[in-house]
């Protein structure tokens, strides 16, 4: 069992950056890869990006290619997404997620967080 917690959320202008972390409890953080989705209002919780465990390889939505970031620190078992440029359809709850195998499918993913909101002004 994971448990995951992610803060850094909050509301911010359009072109502004944000910071989101989600700490990694419970069974060792090593051998899982970690994502990052969104869920705006109305609309399915989507892929935003993903690091695989070990080598880091990274993977981004199109839509987020460029602005976005993630990165992992595993000895604080911790993984961070760096938002810049962000744009008033970035708005959305933000939810990390872990899992053995999945990275960029949603419903392969076994763990999950509570989220954090996210609001770009525009």
């Amino acid at each position: 069992q994971v448990q995951l917690g992610e803060s850094g959320g909050g509301l911010v202008q359009a072109g502004g950056s944000l910071r989101l972390s989600c700490a990694a409890s419970g069974r060792t953080f090593n051998n899982y890869n970690m994502g990052w989705f969104r869920q705006a209002p109305g609309k399915e919780r989507e892929f935003v990006a993903a690091i695989s465990w070990p080598v880091g390889r990274t993977y981004y939505a199109d839509s987020v290619k460029g602005r976005f970031t993630i990165s992992r620190d595993n000895a604080e078992r911790m993984v961070y997404l760096q938002m810049n440029s962000l744009k008033p359809e970035d708005t959305a709850v933000y939810y990390c997620a872990a899992d053995s195998r999945a990275t960029t499918r949603r419903a392969e993913y076994a763990y999950w967080g509570q989220g954090t909101q996210v609001t770009v002004s525009s």
